[in-house]
């Protein structure tokens, strides 16, 4: 655009800015059309045409529960499979260390009343043990755990153990006074091992259901039903 082109255009702005209120309001349709009629073709031309779909496109709305968590940026699904995968380790390791544990405290009760005398009906170290009085109170003082007074109660209220199976801890019972009745009860230890309180005369000791005499009476293993509860939640 020339310069009398644009000293022409401001002449006739001025003119009617200093007309009437009327007058500027009736002309601001010629204002209009004058303006762009000599500035726009030229002018409009050399800008850039203005497009807004390629900056929408870039944009980026974040997923709803990234906001609500207050982080802009996705957890990776791997790290949080990763997390999940170590906590139900540590779990099951902390549930099986508690289990052994409690293995053990039976164990380490049983071994500590070895010699304690036979007593029939006896419920108590400082006057002896029969036999179901010895796995009661060995239960009660290592875990809290209290079981039925009688190795027959206590037979009922436990839970089947397969021989291949058994664990320390568990009970196994004997028939030692003819082939019906549940009569004899002990701790089983390890590899065959159990310790009880056998009969007049002894004391809390240490056998093996591989003897003739315990092979031929054994009438299976039981899990104390509140030992099988703990085992069961690990």
């Amino acid at each position: 655009m020339s310069i009398k082109q644009l000293t022409a255009a401001a002449a006739l702005v001025s003119v009617l800015l200093v007309s009437s209120p009327l007058q500027a309001r009736n002309n601001s349709a010629v204002i209009d059309s004058t303006v762009v009629a000599h500035l726009g073709s030229p002018l409009l031309s050399q800008l850039p045409a203005f497009n807004p779909v390629p900056s929408l496109a870039q944009s980026v709305v974040p997923d709803a529960a990234s906001v609500l968590a207050g982080n802009s940026a996705a957890v990776e699904p791997t790290a949080v499979a990763d997390a999940t995968a170590a906590d139900a380790q540590d779990t099951a390791a902390t549930t099986s260390a508690d289990i052994t544990d409690l293995r053990k405290s039976l164990i380490a009760m049983a071994m500590k009343l070895r010699d304690t005398r036979y007593v029939r009906g006896g419920r108590d170290p400082s006057t002896g043990f029969d036999c179901s009085g010895f796995v009661r109170y060995v239960f009660a003082h290592a875990v809290g755990m209290q079981l039925p007074r009688n190795s027959a109660s206590q037979f009922l209220a436990g839970l089947k153990v397969n021989r291949a199976d058994m664990q320390p801890g568990d009970l196994v019972f004997f028939r030692t006074h003819g082939k019906r009745r549940i009569s004899h009860v002990g701790i089983y230890i390890s590899n065959g091992r159990f310790i009880h309180s056998p009969a007049s005369g002894k004391s809390v000791e240490i056998s093996n259901l591989h003897e003739s005499y315990w092979a031929k009476r054994f009438a299976g293993a039981k899990r104390p039903e509140a030992m099988a509860q703990v085992i069961d939640k690990g």
